[in-house]
């Protein structure tokens, strides 16, 4: 135990004396405009690099969803021996890049967030060259297994190590270094979910937590460049597909605000699920972390066998929600599935990030509050739909606590910015509940158990 302790000691003092911490904000004109021009030049030269990577993800992430759900066509055909099939495959995929993670690059595991904070709060240092190749290559395996994870968190550490390794490369102070990888990381969000201006924000909301002048140039070229490079790649169309939805009026206040509440309590429970199921699966020492993630991906394989639409990232069924899809039990039933299915992919230890399972819970979630309220209050809920928009970014804020980041995602994934009032007075109750019952934000825990 004792030497356990000293090589724990000896592994932190390692990381703090290679560490720098992203300077505090200094706005004086010396500090803002010094080296500002080529530091410029370089946000459009990682936003593009990023674009590029981080857009050939994208599209390889969706030939392989078309690949699983050929295979599984295909399996079924074999009866009980393709249900083995899929299973033995599945948890081989998921097993080997759990695999590459723990061999190759230790912090390639889960979202890759919290490792990019922990970079630019000085706690760690900046990632290898080859986590890049490791979240790539694991990404794609982890979620063309159809794992309940998200991939944004890919995006956003491959944007990250590729960002400092161009900053490295042209010689740029430390500071700028990480100046640069925390804009590297928001492009890298900006291209999973073709949303240029929450990438952005959530660099300066969540990662910096800081609006100051010089941080905002970069972050801003970054997302502009890496959007502009990856849409060459995934096209030009928002995500999801919305029909328009009228403004809000007065009238929508009070049912938001209690979307709100609920998300706010909905948020800490899954909050406590992720980090619950994560103790659950640390405490299974005694199985390597291959044989875990094996049995992650043969469960997963069990049930795309039968509902194939139920695994992967949840595209489909945001997109369910935000038409206005299913109804009544089914819908919760689903939204439990759900609910359950993602701190468990989580645990697997693989490459993959939540933002994109929160999409699916609180559109879900939304859509049945809307569906109820519609039935109780036909006129001040007259349009479900709209609720499954609202509850996305109340979710969102809920977990994640970037209120800014949660709403501008979600408008630029369904083009709803009519129902921006609505949005706003749900994000504040669900950010005001978890606040008061001192559930701390999903990141800053899992920073925490990093």
């Amino acid at each position: 135990m004792a030497a356990k302790l000293r090589f724990a000691i000896r592994r932190q003092a390692v990381c703090m004396s290679h560490a720098v911490k992203l300077a505090e904000p200094n706005d004086s004109p010396r500090r803002t405009t010094e080296g500002l021009p080529m530091l410029a030049v370089m946000s459009l030269l990682v936003g593009a690099a990023t674009g590029l990577v981080c857009g050939a993800f994208r599209w390889m992430l969706d030939l392989t969803t078309i690949w699983r759900n050929d295979f599984l066509v295909a399996m079924h055909d074999w009866q009980f021996a393709g249900l083995l099939v899929v299973m033995v495959v599945f948890a081989v995929a998921v097993a080997t890049a759990a695999w590459l993670v723990r061999r190759y690059a230790p912090y390639a595991t889960g979202s890759g967030i919290p490792h990019v904070e922990a970079i630019l709060d000085g706690e760690l240092p900046p990632a290898p060259p080859q986590l890049l190749l490791v979240k790539f290559v694991g990404g794609l395996l982890a979620l063309g297994a159809g794992l309940a994870l998200g991939r944004e968190g890919p995006s956003v550490q491959m944007g990250a190590t590729i960002s400092h390794l161009i900053g490295r490369t042209f010689r740029r102070n430390p500071q700028d270094c990480l100046l640069l990888l925390a804009a590297g990381a928001g492009a890298g969000l900006s291209v999973a979910f073709n949303a240029p201006i929450a990438g952005a924000i959530f660099v300066l909301e969540e990662l910096t937590r800081r609006f100051d002048t010089r941080t905002t140039i970069v972050t801003f070229g970054a997302s502009a460049a890496a959007i502009a490079v990856g849409r060459m790649i995934i096209g030009n169309a928002t995500d999801f597909q919305v029909a328009p939805l009228p403004y809000a009026g007065f009238g929508c206040l009070p049912i938001c605000l209690v979307l709100g509440v609920l998300a706010g309590l909905v948020g800490v429970a899954y909050n406590r699920t992720i980090l619950g199921t994560q103790a659950m699966a640390n405490r299974l020492v005694r199985w390597p972390v291959e044989a875990r993630a094996a049995v992650v991906g043969a469960v997963v394989g069990l049930l795309a066998w039968f509902a194939p639409t139920l695994v992967g990232g949840g595209d489909v069924l945001a997109q369910q929600a935000l038409l206005g899809g299913a109804g009544g039990l089914a819908l919760v039933a689903i939204f439990l599935l759900r609910f359950v299915l993602g701190p468990v992919s989580y645990a697997a230890r693989t490459p993959g990030g939540l933002f994109a399972p929160l999409l699916v819970l609180g559109s879900q979630g939304g859509l049945l509050f809307g569906q109820i309220c519609h039935d109780w209050f036909p006129t001040m809920a007259s349009n479900p739909v709209a609720y499954a928009a609202t509850g996305t970014a109340a979710f969102f804020a809920a977990v994640v606590r970037a209120p800014l980041t949660g709403i501008i995602l979600v408008i630029e994934l369904t083009g709803s910015y009519t129902q921006l009032l609505p949005m706003l007075a749900a994000c504040f109750t669900a950010m005001l509940v978890p606040t008061l019952l001192n559930n701390p934000p999903i990141y800053d825990s899992l920073k925490v158990k990093a």
